[in-house]
């Protein structure tokens, strides 16, 4: 009889791994499987202060990703913080607006909606307005089933 008990707790625990295995890696989203996706942004050769890189799907029924821009650098996220884009053909945009023209409340603390609004609205852009519109950026991305670095470097 204590031969069984140590027969099945190996099992048991051997069981028990596995369920968490597939808990941690599938995830119960229902989006699939996404893959890892960062990279670099330039500017006239220089890496890109800061901004948003956002990859459209070519097809409408495709699921969208985006990031943040820090020195040039960007991971991409779809549903929870960097895990990544799903395969799949997307069209690139990239906004980047000067920084320094962040507004505050008169209060000192964070600006209102409206200010922001406002404020970003006149902010000066740190690229060319072409690269901020799905309809006249010309960068494309193709996502396959594994980790993926780009480089976008963008002109006038």
């Amino acid at each position: 009889m204590a031969m069984g008990r140590t027969g099945l707790r190996p099992v048991s625990i051997v069981v028990m791994v596995c369920l968490l295995a597939a808990h941690g890696c599938g995830g119960d989203d229902g989006l699939g499987t996404r893959y890892p996706v960062s990279g670099t942004v330039n500017y006239k050769g220089q890496p890109l202060p800061s901004g948003n890189i956002s990859f459209i799907p070519d097809k409408a029924d495709g699921r969208g990703a985006n990031g943040r821009i820090e020195a040039g650098s960007f991971s991409l996220t779809t549903l929870t913080e960097g895990d990544g884009a799903m395969p799949g053909t997307y069209k690139v945009t990239v906004v980047s607006k000067d920084s320094a023209a962040v507004p505050v409340s008169k209060f000192g603390g964070a600006p209102s909606q409206q200010q922001a609004f406002k404020q970003n609205k006149s902010a000066k852009s740190l690229v060319p307005a072409k690269y901020g519109s799905v309809t006249t950026s010309e960068l494309k991305a193709e996502v396959k089933a594994e980790s993926k670095k780009f480089t976008f470097d963008l002109t006038d």
